[in-house]
């Protein structure tokens, strides 16, 4: 069989993939926190026809003689680029400038994820969660002494606030810290938001719902550190950190897949007429 047909029937198969990559990127062009699948391709194992040959004093070398026999994928990886970071003025939206991950639990498996969407809200509970109930974590008790679940509520307040006192409002800065602020007009630190950082994120594996696990393979930096620490970024309070999607370079890239497409369709047309040459040699 013709080399020629093979190698455009992995053509077709890795631009497909490749195709697949960027209609995806495309419709999460406005998920938060979405990094965008990049494609890397290397060609494919090569025939030899000729072995190169040495040469001496007295005659040349000869150069060896291959024949590829098409494209392989090596690898779909994101790319980690912060994106824009978008304003909200929600006070429970938060997006990380720089490095790192928040962490999340899930309460039904106890199963921690990564994450760079910081769309959280408050439950009913006063837990700080995602948008599909994962718990945010980091301290959770105003001494900063204690990891689990971040909460929003009057647990720890000063001696001096109104016993009855509730929660008017409250604010995460920078650092992550979690201030409370109380009905009586005193408040206090009652937590703080965590990130984590990952030597090899590509390691990473998406989850869904803009989530991430493999942690313990993608090779975490250093434990679980407050923000502005060890290389991680800061927070900052009332935005979300927008897809990383450049839609201008995926419809460039997505005709250029499509060429790469149809010109391997002709080779395999092309292939094609001519092993049926071959065969019509026989009438």
């Amino acid at each position: 069989m013709l080399s020629s047909l093979t190698s455009a029937v992995s053509g077709l198969e890795d631009f497909q993939q490749q195709m697949n990559v960027i209609g995806n990127n495309i419709a999460n062009v406005d998920t938060t926190g979405f990094k965008a699948g990049v494609v890397d391709f290397a060609d494919a194992f090569s025939n030899t026809l000729r072995a190169p040959g040495g040469g001496s004093s007295t005659t040349s070398g000869s150069s060896s003689v291959q024949v590829g026999t098409g494209v392989a994928i090596t690898g779909i990886v994101n790319n980690w680029n912060q994106g824009a970071l978008s304003t909200t003025g929600i006070s429970s939206n938060l997006a990380i400038a720089g490095n790192g991950f928040f962490m999340v639990r899930d309460t039904t498996s106890n199963a921690q994820y990564a994450t760079r969407a910081g769309a959280f809200s408050v439950d009913q509970n006063g837990y700080l969660v995602t948008d599909t109930g994962e718990r945010v974590q980091g301290f959770s008790d105003s001494a900063l002494s204690t990891l689990g679940d971040v909460k929003i509520d009057t647990t720890g307040m000063p001696a001096t606030s109104d016993p009855n006192a509730r929660v008017s409002s409250f604010s995460v800065n920078g650092q992550g810290k979690v201030t409370v602020n109380l009905s009586d007009g005193t408040s206090f630190v009652r937590g703080q938001v965590m990130l984590q950082n990952f030597q090899d994120p590509g390691a990473l594996i998406n989850q869904g719902n803009n989530l991430y696990s493999n942690m313990a393979e993608a090779g975490p930096l250093v434990a679980i550190e407050p923000p502005g620490m060890f290389g991680l970024g800061n927070i900052q309070s009332g935005a979300l950190e927008l897809s990383n999607v450049d839609l201008s370079n995926e419809m460039a890239g997505l005709i250029t897949a499509q060429r790469a497409f149809e010109a391997n369709s002709k080779i395999v047309t092309t292939s094609d007429e001519v092993l049926q040459n071959l065969v019509n040699m026989k009438r």
